[in-house]
């Protein structure tokens, strides 16, 4: 018979990485907020993100989204390495090596627990190639211009760039649905650049992200 305790004992089970109150740890005397093990955080303001948002806004105009994305793919690259690196420590096992729904599950806490918002990761078109990912109350929308396009362009950086290091691929990441149009999520096309440059054009058409994902697996018929 199969003693449970000595089970249990051997294969300790591993509980969320990114739990808030075990992941995130600080000292209020001197101002210091670290995760769980040690690297520094940077707690940054509403204000401060509306400042540098309205900054390149006026200093680049429409070229700031360009600025916003390529920030975001320099800081999604060191993401998913200092991600990767984290959970191989805890879970004894590399990335590639975890189960699928194990791997989302922590990108979602992870996510969530640094405060970028609520984000999902829908697999329905990755056999066309195609990842699509949804960010809920997102930080960074929040504090973006309100204007006549999406504005999820930091975050549109940060997931091209860790996917794409996920995959081996360079992979690029459109945004079709934005809070501040009025949608209830901010939503985003990853794929091959190729594949995808056809989104922008679809957009200023007036199509929307169900009728551009139609479009997108017709095209690789």
């Amino acid at each position: 018979m199969i003693d449970i305790n000595n089970l249990l004992k051997n294969r300790p089970l591993k509980g969320n990485y990114f739990a808030p109150d075990a992941y995130l740890q600080g000292d209020n005397e001197f101002g210091l907020l670290e995760n769980r093990s040690g690297a520094r955080l940077l707690a940054i303001p509403d204000t401060l993100l509306k400042g540098l948002f309205t900054a390149l806004e006026a200093e680049l105009g429409s070229g700031s989204g360009i600025a916003l994305f390529s920030c975001g793919r320099s800081w999604g690259k060191s993401f998913y390495n200092r991600f990767a690196d984290e959970l191989a420590g805890y879970y004894e096992k590399p990335l590639a090596q975890m189960e699928m729904i194990q791997f989302l599950q922590c990108l979602k806490e992870c996510w969530k627990t640094h405060g970028w918002g609520v984000l999902d990761i829908d697999l329905k078109y990755y056999q066309q190639g195609f990842i699509v990912a949804k960010v809920m109350n997102s930080a960074y929308v929040a504090n973006a211009p309100q204007g006549k396009r999406p504005m999820g362009f930091l975050e549109a950086g940060i997931l091209s760039s860790f996917f794409s290091q996920l995959t081996g691929q360079d992979l690029h990441c459109v945004q079709t649905t934005c809070e501040s149009l009025g949608a209830e999520s901010n939503t985003f096309i990853i794929g091959m650049r190729d594949r995808v440059k056809s989104v922008s054009a679809w957009l200023e058409e007036g199509h929307d992200h169900a009728t551009i994902m139609e479009l997108l697996c017709r095209q690789q018929n």
